[in-house]
């Protein structure tokens, strides 16, 4: 039995434009390509592409996704170890709710808590603290930390006007995308400027040096790789060079 890209995009939840770049990057060919030029996709396929949206929720990168589905591996090994990682992540957030469900019991309760150590169990800021360790020793101690000083006390609406114009700016890169413009086009860069201002006027002012090195962050770190792969797989790559390109014509 075989399936259009069309009948794939609509069970899967992924765009037709996602399905296509995977087949570009040789992440997830299909099955065999009709006359009329349409992708079909048999089981193996779609078996595939539920590893790769696995890896993607794991933060995995898309090039090292492809290393891991073109080893050759038994598909039921590769699913058993999805799970492990799967099984995982299920315990932590069980964690976090009984955490969470304790404390909720407590206060309506009205006990008298005279020990909050368990009120922090199932958290994990290393991760955090890792991003913070690796942006002081990216950027310097000095600025990263001033950068936060800067935002700590900014309102919920504040971060939400700035996500919103984030998507934005986002949004209008795929666009060009879309519409066959290089990375160093005029419009491309009209576009980075905007994300060069908003880092700018909310966050820190980059360099030359260190907005070069944050196109290439986005692109390499699979933390950021994989949030960009989610609005368009050729985002966080065709950003890396706008931003170098950028910085090379503007700062």
């Amino acid at each position: 039995m075989a399936w259009s890209i069309a009948q794939v995009a609509k069970m899967s939840k992924v765009t037709s434009r996602t399905l296509r770049h995977y087949d570009e990057i040789g992440l997830l060919p299909p099955a065999w390509v009709g006359g009329n030029g349409y992708r079909y996709y048999e089981q193996e396929q779609l078996l595939r592409l539920q590893q790769i949206l696995v890896m993607r929720e794991l933060g995995v990168g898309l090039d090292a996704i492809r290393e891991i589905v073109q080893q050759g591996r038994d598909p039921v090994e590769v699913l058993r170890m999805h799970r492990r990682w799967l099984l995982a992540e299920q315990d932590r957030f069980a964690r976090l709710a009984r955490t969470v469900t304790r404390t909720i019991e407590e206060l309506e309760g009205g006990d008298n808590v005279t020990s909050m150590e368990h009120w922090f169990e199932g958290f994990d800021s290393t991760k955090q603290e890792e991003l913070q360790e690796e942006a002081r020793q990216r950027w310097g101690a000095e600025q990263v930390d001033a950068a936060n000083a800067h935002v700590k006390d900014k309102s919920k609406e504040w971060w939400q006007s700035q996500g919103k114009l984030w998507a934005e700016q986002l949004a209008a890169l795929v666009a060009l995308i879309d519409a066959g413009h290089e990375p160093a086009d005029t419009e491309v860069l009209d576009v980075v400027d905007g994300h060069y201002r908003w880092l700018s006027s909310g966050h820190w002012t980059p360099n030359r040096e260190s907005y070069t090195g944050l196109g290439d962050l986005y692109a390499d770190d699979p933390r950021f790789r994989a949030n960009f792969d989610k609005t368009d797989p050729r985002l966080a790559e065709f950003m890396r060079k706008a931003m170098a390109a950028y910085a090379q014509a503007r700062l």
